[in-house]
């Protein structure tokens, strides 16, 4: 709990004591939201490009790029959500504990307790600015020239269980099983497209990996399998063998890496305006590069609004529950979110310009935070916004109840009236 400042006169909490104490509050929620969120949004990026990587001699070495470049990516993702989370969470704590009561009853406005939330999101903004402008557009070249090298990095000679490799684009083949060193391999599958457009398929039980000396090929022999041979015009032949011998390339051709600068998100915002605003005619459309540049500015710009948002909702969280409150402001969050991306689509196919793809959905959400934070500043105990969130409950409740409401039980307590309806008959007369 706050405590009043000591002194003369009647007692006033301090501003300084406010500001540090909802700020601190606020800090816990938001970055355990921000943190899980990217672990489990890495995690499943990773684990999508493990079978690319598992197979390259630096895999390890890509691994860890990958996570570095992709870190700043999902930041500027799950910033406004893991914010509004945090802001939601410190409202509706300090509700449900009624400080926001006492603190209101001390001659403290609502506003003036949303203060330090507006500040930190001005700080949020500046940051997502850096963020979003600079960071992001090197990060992800960053993360496909990472990709590209580690397609381009060629097969070490190793295969793993049940992973498929490429060694060049006309071969691919895999194994069920295979020792630890990936050199003795059993169920093996080869699948491959020969100059002519023959395609044959080979099966073996066994097969053994040897590399060359130079180390640009390894030699499989293969124990025991089929070959079904298929050519563009006639009949397949099936042949069977005791031994084969294949050979395989380890490492292909390399091949350059595009500049920096093929798709709008890669651009900065500074490159991003002169595109869009130069005289030359740029790479990209017009549209596409003010849409990708405005969004970046209404992404930033709407995190001070945030704490208004979270205020709101998380005081009618007091009455109807927390979680349609967060359901409310979170889908009104999302569907901002969603309408800038649906913008830019608009804006690059030239149906909408991009000032108003991009701007309308911008106004509409501003005019949202500002809106129901008057509402709640003016009627903090009755207003639209708890009255929303409370039909909302009930409506959640009802559709929670229903399916387990047992039929027999109204019938049991009318027959228990009855009952004591009699006993009351019998011994009043």
């Amino acid at each position: 709990m706050i405590r009043p400042a000591r002194g003369r006169g009647p007692r006033r909490l301090l501003p300084g004591t406010i500001d540090r104490y909802v700020l601190a509050r606020a800090m816990g929620p938001m970055a355990a939201a921000i943190g899980s969120t990217m672990v489990a949004f890495l995690m499943e990026r990773l684990l999508r490009s493990f079978d690319l990587l598992a197979q390259s001699s630096h895999g390890l070495e890509f691994l860890s790029r990958l996570m570095i470049d992709l870190a700043p990516h999902y930041l500027g993702l799950i910033l406004p959500g893991g914010f509004f989370i945090g802001l939601f969470v410190v409202i509706n704590r300090l509700n449900q504990s009624s400080e926001i009561d006492a603190i209101l009853a001390s001659g403290v406005s609502l506003g003036r307790i949303v203060a330090p939330l507006v500040a930190l999101g001005v700080v949020l903004m500046m940051f997502s600015l850096a963020l979003y402008g600079f960071v992001q557009p090197y990060s992800r070249y960053a993360y496909h020239a990472v990709l590209h090298a580690a397609e381009n990095d060629g097969w070490n000679g190793e295969v793993r269980p049940r992973a498929l490799v490429a060694p060049s684009p006309n071969l691919a083949f895999t194994a069920d099983n295979a020792d630890p060193a990936g050199r003795v391999l059993t169920g093996v599958f080869i699948r491959r497209v020969a100059a002519d457009g023959r395609v044959d398929v080979i099966t073996a039980a066994k097969a053994t990996l040897a590399r060359s000396r130079d180390g640009r090929e390894v030699t499989l022999t293969l124990v025991d399998g089929r070959e079904l041979m298929t050519p563009p015009a006639g009949p397949s032949q099936l042949l069977s063998f005791e031994q084969l011998t294949e050979r395989l390339p380890l490492a292909p051709t390399a091949k350059l890496m595009r500049d920096r600068g093929g798709e709008e998100s890669e651009l900065t915002l500074i490159e991003l305006f002169q595109q869009a605003t130069g005289k030359a005619s740029p790479l990209l459309p017009r549209e596409a590069l003010f849409a990708e540049f405005y969004s970046r500015i209404a992404r930033a710009i709407t995190l001070p609004l945030l704490p208004l948002l979270a205020a709101a909702f998380g005081l009618a969280a007091k009455r109807s529950g927390s979680a349609p409150a967060m359901a409310v402001g979170g889908i009104l969050l999302f569907a901002f979110l969603a309408a800038l991306i649906l913008g830019q689509g608009l804006a690059a196919t030239g149906a909408l310009p991009a000032a108003l793809a991009e701007g309308a959905p911008t106004v509409l959400f501003a005019a949202a935070c500002v809106g129901t934070f008057v509402l709640s500043r003016a009627r903090p105990g009755q207003n639209p916004i708890n009255e929303l969130t409370e039909r909302i409950a009930g409506a959640i409740t009802v559709l929670i109840r229903s399916p387990t409401t047992d039929p027999s039980k109204p019938a049991a307590r009318s027959g228990a009236r009855s009952a004591t309806s009699e006993r009351v008959r019998v011994g009043g007369s």
